[in-house]
């Protein structure tokens, strides 16, 4: 299974695991972890809104959900995560690839159009193509982050060459729909021309994009609970 988690935490914990994340040797039952500092998407180049340490973000893949609730009881980092909010999550399919999740399978079901998904991208970046990436990624940044199909979007960094971006989705239409460049929204192809581009000349050494089904919602992130329609905090979905 699959966690992905945001807490406000003092700078010096978000450096700390910045530096040094925990490992699957530090943490029984933990497969794959990525630590990283909290973005807003669209924000300026040049802005406190690019690198924001207090904002934290965590995804993570568990052997198992008992794994995770151990992590959130019995880990330092794990209960201050728990103070926080996160989805847990069933994975869907996978498009490219990442060191620590090649192993998974391309493609394990599908989601139905209507249902909600949650989509999260984790990329490598080539430093000598950092300027081209936000020439290109940050429209679609904007695009991501004002499209009425999300009900929560946003980016998180670890310097200097992981970017991260998370976005929960009403439903797989209308994220296939951005993806596609069908939206009924201003620019609707931003991210359909930024893909084209990547493929001419890579941004990254590493790439994946990952769908999962959301099972459970816990806690509040910014005052708000809720994000995941159908689901209750703290369950699965709603009867």
């Amino acid at each position: 299974m699959f966690s992905f988690h945001l807490a406000h935490l003092p700078i010096t914990t978000t450096v700390a695991v910045l530096v040094r994340p925990p490992t699957a040797a530090s943490v029984p039952g933990l497969v794959h972890l990525e630590v990283l500092a909290g973005m807003e998407l669209g924000s300026p180049v040049i802005s406190p809104k690019r690198l924001q340490l207090r904002r934290s973000a965590v995804f993570a893949r568990w052997e198992d959900e008992a794994a995770l609730e151990s992590f959130l009881q019995d880990d330092p980092l794990g209960r201050r995560l728990a103070g926080g909010w996160h989805v847990r999550l069933e994975f869907v399919r996978r498009w490219g690839s990442v060191r620590g999740l090649a192993d998974l399978p391309e493609e394990v079901g599908r989601t139905a159009p209507e249902e909600p998904v949650v989509a999260v991208t984790i990329a490598r970046m080539r430093l000598p193509e950092l300027v081209r990436f936000i020439h290109w990624g940050r429209p679609v940044e904007r695009l991501v982050r004002d499209h009425p199909g999300t009900t929560l979007s946003l980016a998180a960094v670890r310097p200097p060459r992981t970017v991260s971006t998370f976005s929960v989705w009403r439903t797989a239409r209308e994220m296939t729909d951005m993806v596609f460049g069908r939206s009924a929204v201003p620019g609707p192809e931003r991210h359909a021309h930024a893909m084209v581009e990547r493929e001419r000349r890579d941004f990254h050494h590493e790439f994946t994009a990952l769908r999962f089904r959301p099972v459970s919602e816990h806690g509040m992130w910014d005052g708000q609970a809720g994000y995941v329609p159908g689901l209750t905090s703290g369950h699965g979905p709603a009867v």
